[in-house]
């Protein structure tokens, strides 16, 4: 049994109907990161020099040695680029994404965020690299950081991000409880994962894009106007997107050493004019977690990929008639989230199918019962075929009716070898019977590839009865 735990399918071709207070196109989750003091760094046991965005382009760890510029450019944010940010946003609903060794560090700014009203989320104990540690060191950094934070805000933190993370950070983060967690960037909107233990954990994903951390890179903002306009155009997206019917939501990152710096500052300013005149709703990601968790609860669902192979062939092995061996080999594939849902599991159920031998594929046609013959009047048919004849009134014929559908099945058959296949609720009686007329005339190697095609349209609906 192979299994892919990559998300691929997410909310699906059909995001859910969003309605955010006061019926806003759009919510704005303005996020402050702030590290400075939580960085790489000798005087905080580190083996080297911070690296990661700074002002200083392709800038490289020092091992063993302190590098004062780099310094310099983190104490900046601390000292002059927080107190300009907040003197912009003190007014509005913001998400601190607070190393707890930099707000014990800095206990004016604290207060400042504290006064303003501002979430104080967990950015982790230290703004390190975490992707090489041991699963149980990252499990105590994260508890060290709950505590810390804990005891210099006077309160637990309710939201995590890590930022530089794992592949067991979500994992590890999820353990804690917290009511959301966003280190993810695959979503417009928060979804919800199974947790350790069953627990359902929120998750509102972050962004690199619509990120002042864009500065610090090759391919980046250059100037505040260009930040200006990326995080416009991102909103008046997601503004069009939700009078459309699908709102979304739209992190903004910013850092007090980046969008600190005055230049850069000016473009934040004349974003939040544009996006309080576009009716944005403002909101810290707690409140956003709060909306969700009222709108759109978890509900747990029946999840193929997580099946065990009895319970998956029972309730997949009639969906190609009489043909369980489908469904058994169905199980064998490297199935995921992906197939939790009736377009996955009609594509892994097809793959089988096509992938089979002629006599196979012969044999899942021959399974199938003609339309409106005996075994309909006998009522000897599925309860599948049975509900699709019916909703087609192929039980609730004439007689001259039943005698053309018994003759044409008759002279179907005589000629191809197999009974007539027609995914019957797709069509009307009429459509049904021009479509009989019309492929009895077909050659057999045509009638067999569209046979086929049919059993994969019957599959389809089947599944779409059975599965979101």
């Amino acid at each position: 049994m192979r299994r892919y735990p990559r998300d691929f399918r997410g909310h699906g071709p059909e995001t859910p109907d969003v309605r955010w207070p006061g019926d806003a196109p759009v919510a704005v989750s303005l996020v402050l990161n702030y590290e400075e003091g939580g960085e790489n760094c000798l005087l905080h046991g580190d083996a080297a020099s911070e690296a990661f965005l700074s002002e200083i382009v392709g800038a490289q760890p020092w091992p063993g040695e302190r590098h004062w510029n780099m310094e310099s450019i983190y104490g900046y944010g601390a000292r002059a680029g927080f107190w300009r940010l907040h003197r912009m946003l003190r007014e509005l609903p913001v998400t601190v994404y607070g190393v707890a060794t930099a707000l014990a560090r800095s206990p004016e700014q604290v207060a400042a965020m504290q006064a303003a009203g501002w979430e104080i989320a967990s950015h982790g104990l230290k703004w390190i690299e975490h992707r090489a540690m041991p699963e149980a060191e990252e499990r105590a950094q994260i508890a060290e950081a709950i505590r810390l934070h804990t005891e210099v805000t006077g309160a637990r933190p309710t939201g995590w991000y890590t930022g530089r993370c794992s592949m067991n950070t979500v994992r590890l983060a999820a353990e804690q409880g917290f009511d959301w967690i966003s280190d993810a960037y695959d979503d417009d909107l928060p979804y919800w994962i199974e947790a350790p233990g069953g627990r359902h954990q929120l998750v509102i994903p972050y962004t690199l894009d619509a990120n002042d951390m864009r500065f610090a890179t090759a391919q980046g903002f250059n100037t505040g106007e260009d930040f200006f306009r990326y995080l416009k155009d991102t909103l008046d997206c997601l503004i069009a997107e939700g009078e459309a019917g699908r709102a979304g939501m739209m992190s903004v990152g910013l850092h007090c050493r980046l969008a600190g710096r005055p230049g850069r500052a000016m473009g934040l300013a004349r974003f939040l004019d544009h996006a309080r005149a576009r009716g944005a709703w403002f909101a810290t990601r707690g409140q956003i977690a709060a909306h969700w968790r009222t709108h759109h609860p978890p509900v747990r669902r029946e999840r193929p990929s997580a099946m065990d192979r009895a319970s998956f062939v029972a309730r997949f092995g009639a969906v190609y008639e009489h043909s369980p061996w489908i469904a058994e080999r169905a199980f064998a594939l490297e199935l995921g989230p992906a197939h939790d849902c009736a377009e996955g599991m009609a594509s892994a159920l097809a793959r089988v199918f096509r992938s089979a031998s002629r006599e196979e594929r012969l044999g899942v046609l021959r399974a199938h019962p003609d339309l409106a013959g005996r075994l309909a009047q006998a009522r000897r048919l599925t309860a599948e075929s049975t509900a699709e004849q019916a909703s087609a009134g192929l039980d609730a014929l004439t007689d001259d009716e039943r005698a053309l559908f018994e003759r044409l099945n008759l002279e179907y058959v005589g000629k191809h070898g197999f009974p007539f296949i027609i995914a019957v609720r797709d069509h009307t009686r009429a459509s049904i019977l021009e479509a009989f007329r019309r492929r009895i005339a077909n050659d057999t190697e045509t009638e067999f590839a569209e046979a086929c095609a049919q059993v994969e349209r019957i599959a389809w609906h089947r599944l779409k009865a059975l599965l979101p």
